[in-house]
């Protein structure tokens, strides 16, 4: 854990200075050039209101709206502010105080730069991505399965205003219920975000970072309570709302969890910003974005929730279940491997993409304690292979002693029959979870390849983590990649723990369901690890039967023989999963771009030599020697 006197205290946000009750133009958020201006009304203690667009408007995209200098960004928008102490990490506030001004919007010419010597784009006529050849290969002639992937993508594709700003998370024409399925969700949309960035469409994926960040929630109430600040949507939707005869406006909804099953909140959504954001700049070279006053605030407010203090001991993220990828109850309440993963990488892209001024040194030494305590906590405590398989199966209990060698008082017992025929000889993996007195033993495939690709693991570990998928390949991958977990939850386990939901029947859906989306993860793993064999198999596999079976959403049975039997069709993060894999592989160089390397000097980090108290013992030698190669 973090130490009082060594971090920055939390974020002083109270002290946000706007005016709720000012009204705000109702114009369109513009996303032109390098930056874009964004209008936003706002309830008195309340949840923010939706953006909005008059249609009147849009039709004069292009036309008459032209941006200002990026020097008046920097005036009118968000600025930061340091405060260096204690008590006060940052105080943010918008310059003007309670009389701010909207961003007074003038015609540029098209050669006035815009921050790292950029021009300014003028419109959509100099910046428009051209859908129509999405599907038109570079270097090689593309399959049929490509080929209708690419044309489904851009049918999936969401405008706001006349601008792209993301992609359905299923376009069914014959599904008569598609619940949320036809909204844009933060999670779904990275792998499409990802398969446009390596055409080289850039466009849709900044509209979309730059349109969500406006969502973030800064006074979201769901029924009186306030989930926090810096809080990102699942997801949004575009709807359109009628003023007169004549006239509608067009109205970006976001669902920040108050209508998900469950009402739980998105923990993972702002994690996949922040990664997002960063694979942007990696691939586009288009740093001004992250640059922006109001994508740096952004960046600190998910950071002030995700470091926050609170009753945990430990250095990973405490959550409920339902808050990631696994959306139902499935039993991963705690400290999920998933959240971790996502937190690492996001917290490394963070330390990246922190802009250079005062208070940066106070969150990257914020941030550096965390990524030090969370890589030897999961790396540590998590991973699991005969050896460990072993020593658990020794394990004594109710030690107390700071000494203690079973220091979460795991009994011996909760190892799973299954698990004892299953663990190979060669090969392991990371735990779904831990809590005191818990060992989450299944296998979960989303956070182990994420573990690999952001080096949580260390590089013995993520070697290990392909040679068990490769050992163990008719039950991970079977007919269909991949298995979100393993093995499902059966019988009275499945009734007790995710509540007989019938939805996660045995094998079906989260509970044990193929997920052909996770092969852009695995490609991205494998291609790190010099495995590209492994990812080609699994590639080649599913695209046998994608196209045939019209690209559903999830597998169901054991080894992944049958569509899912409520699963969506047309789904698009399957369709961009599946493209994204197959270009990384034809160009495996892009693939160091989205990936992390080991960070050595994060090895040499230990909070526990920053207490004066003298209870505290660290093992962080002993494990270095063991685990650390």
């Amino acid at each position: 854990m973090l130490l009082n006197s060594q971090k920055p205290a939390s974020l002083g946000f109270e002290s946000l200075k706007f005016d709720h009750t000012r009204k705000l133009h109702s114009h369109p958020s513009r996303i032109l050039g390098s930056w874009s201006v964004f209008y936003r009304t706002q309830k008195p203690n309340g949840a923010p209101n939706p953006i909005w667009c008059q249609s009147r408007v849009c039709r004069a995209r292009g036309e008459h709206l032209i941006t200002k200098v990026w020097s008046n960004v920097r005036n009118n928008s968000t600025v930061v502010e340091t405060r260096v102490n204690d008590k006060n990490f940052e105080r943010i506030y918008v310059q003007g105080g309670l009389n701010a001004k909207p961003l007074v919007v003038e015609r540029i010419d098209k050669d006035e730069n815009t921050g790292r010597g950029e021009e300014s784009v003028v419109g959509s006529e100099a910046e428009n991505i051209n859908y129509e050849n999405l599907e038109v290969s570079v270097g090689r002639e593309e399959s049929e399965s490509e080929k209708e992937a690419w044309r489904l993508l851009k049918d999936a594709i969401v405008t706001y205003c006349g601008s792209p700003v993301g992609t359905l998370a299923t376009n069914d024409p014959g599904d008569k219920q598609p619940l949320n399925y036809d909204q844009v969700f933060i999670r779904d949309f990275v792998p499409s975000a990802l398969a446009f960035l390596l055409k080289g469409e850039g466009e849709i994926v900044r509209n979309f970072l730059l349109h969500t960040l406006q969502l973030q929630s800064w006074e979201k109430t769901v029924d009186c309570y306030s989930p926090g600040q810096g809080l990102m949507p699942a997801s949004f939707k575009v709807r359109s709302v009628p003023l007169d005869e004549n006239k509608t406006e067009e109205v970006l909804d976001p669902d920040f969890g108050e209508s998900a099953i469950g009402r739980v909140a998105p923990v993972d959504s702002g994690l996949w910003w922040i990664i997002l954001l960063r694979a942007y700049g990696k691939i586009t070279g288009d740093y001004a974005l992250q640059e922006r006053v109001d994508v740096q605030t952004g960046i600190k407010l998910i950071l002030n929730l995700c470091l926050s203090d609170g009753f945990d001991m430990f250095p990973s993220l405490l959550v409920t279940d339902g808050s990631c990828m696994i959306d139902r109850r499935m039993g991963i309440h705690g400290h999920p491997l998933e959240i971790q993963a996502l937190f690492y990488s996001a917290l490394r892209s963070s330390r990246e993409m922190l802009a250079a001024d005062d208070g940066a040194k106070n969150w990257v030494r914020a941030i550096n304690n965390r990524l030090s305590a969370l890589s030897f906590h999961i790396r540590e405590y998590y991973w699991l292979d005969m050896k460990k398989v072993n020593e658990i199966y020794r394990y004594k209990t109710e030690e107390y002693s700071t000494d203690a060698t079973n220091k979460f008082n795991i009994y011996p017992e909760q190892i799973p029959h299954w698990l004892m025929d299953w663990i190979p000889e060669k090969g392991g993996y990371m735990i779904g979870n831990l809590q005191p007195a818990h060992m989450d033993f299944r296998f979960f495939t989303l956070g182990n390849l994420w573990s690999i690709i952001s080096s949580l693991g260390t590089p013995k570990q993520n070697k290990s983590v392909l040679k068990l998928i490769e050992s163990k390949w008719d039950d991970l991958m079977g007919h269909m990649p991949l298995k979100i977990c393993y093995p499902a939850l059966e019988y009275e386990e499945w009734r007790i723990i995710t509540g007989s939901d019938p939805k996660n029947t045995p094998w079906s859906y989260h509970n044990g369901g193929s997920w052909p989306t996770l092969l852009w993860q695995f490609t991205l793993a494998c291609i790190k690890m010099g495995r590209t064999d492994l990812a080609t198999k699994a590639v080649n596999l599913a695209e046998k039967r994608l196209k045939l079976d019209r690209w559903p959403e999830y597998y169901d049975t054991r080894n992944g023989k049958f569509i899912g039997k409520q699963s969506r069709l047309y789904q698009t993060w399957t369709i961009a999963g599946f493209l994204t894999s197959k270009m990384l592989l034809e160009n495996p160089e892009t693939a160091s771009r989205l990936f992390w390397d080991e960070d050595y000097d994060l090895l040499e980090i230990c909070v526990c030599a920053l207490s004066n108290s003298g209870r505290k013992k660290c093992s962080r030698g002993a494990a270095r020697s063991q685990i650390l190669v």
